[in-house]
């Protein structure tokens, strides 16, 4: 089965997803990821990890921007979920904290934000999938992250 097929098998109606959560609520408390941004600095990543091909000739430092790595480097993003989850995270947040168009400005790179942003969320939920499917009685859950629009 490939991945977007377990993926999409893995989707879920808001109906569900609430009654899943509001159950989970009700039994105990629901731990959150922590700070997506200290976790990314600890890899040391440089400029050449931000822009990845994609973004090689890009005309601005994008060093940085945590969210693009969800684009250029995935493999981060997604092992960063996977720590969360392994320490016992619940709900994990999309990499998505400058996700807006006015953060993304900064960069050059406002074109890209519905890109990033969906791309983000793929990966946490893909994450978070594994996780629910090794304890199916305990699902994990993906909430939204957005920073400040200014």
């Amino acid at each position: 089965m490939s991945e977007e097929s377990q993926l999409n098998g893995a989707l879920q109606s808001r109906g569900e997803v609430r009654s899943q959560l509001t159950q989970a609520l009700a039994g105990r408390i629901l731990l959150v990821d922590g700070a997506m941004g200290t976790m990314i600095q600890r890899r040391g990543l440089s400029e050449a990890d931000f822009r990845g091909n994609r973004f090689r000739e890009h005309d601005r430092d994008l060093k940085g921007d945590n969210d693009l790595l969800v684009l250029t480097r995935p493999d981060v993003i997604e092992n960063i979920h996977h720590e969360y989850l392994e320490a016992g995270s619940d709900i994990i947040e999309t990499n998505t904290f400058n996700g807006t168009s006015v953060s993304q400005a900064d960069y050059g790179l406002e074109a890209i934000v519905y890109e990033l942003n969906v791309e983000a969320a793929r990966l946490a939920k893909r994450a978070s999938t594994v996780w629910t499917g090794r304890t199916p009685d305990r699902p994990r859950f993906v909430a939204g992250a957005i920073g400040p629009t200014n």
